[in-house]
């Protein structure tokens, strides 16, 4: 773990579909903002846009351990079977407004025919807006991130299998 690293989380989930028939990418910039809210009851809202140089853009609105984050996730790597994006994420506090970096990485491997296993990593990192917001406040890093953990990993073992129904139901839906 670097040193400004928060959270490293992973979790996989079985997908019932063929791994030629997933696209992490196109189910990713077309969810529906109901299928988001309901791979998590912290999800509040999702829709899609694009970055400023052009690449895609998902808006994700939710709450992790009692903090608003507004994710700004743009794809770095657009795979069928592996998509990562990269989010400068505003975080709403009681104590005021923040942001914090975060890699949100999907992927899937074929099992046999006709299932695939799901991954879902989370990797959140401070940004030296958060150290110094956190500094400001006398709270140490450490305590900070020793906090933190158990809520953004839970967050992302309760999406985990949510996310990999949703994608298989996209998979299957042109059967």
């Amino acid at each position: 773990m670097s040193d400004n690293q928060i959270v490293d989380s992973s979790f996989s989930a079985i997908i019932n579909a063929p791994i030629e028939k997933i696209d992490l990418p196109t189910w990713c910039f077309s969810l529906p903002e109901k299928d988001y809210q309901g791979c998590s009851p912290a999800h509040i809202a999702a829709g899609f846009t694009t970055a400023p140089d052009g690449r895609r853009m998902s808006i994700n609105v939710e709450t992790i351990g009692g903090s608003l984050m507004v994710q700004h996730y743009v794809e770095t790597r657009g795979d069928k079977d592996h998509l990562i994006l990269d989010s400068e994420s505003d975080v709403f506090t009681p104590t005021g407004r923040t942001s914090i970096h975060v890699t949100w990485e999907l992927s899937v491997k074929a099992i046999d025919k006709e299932r695939c296993e799901f991954t879902n990593r989370v990797q959140s990192f401070a940004t030296a807006e958060m150290l110094a917001f956190l500094d400001r406040q006398g709270i140490p890093f450490d305590i900070f991130r020793m906090q933190r953990q158990p809520m953004s990993i839970a967050h992302n073992k309760g999406e985990t299998p949510l996310f990999a129904a949703s994608i298989e139901r996209a998979a299957l839906e042109n059967d």
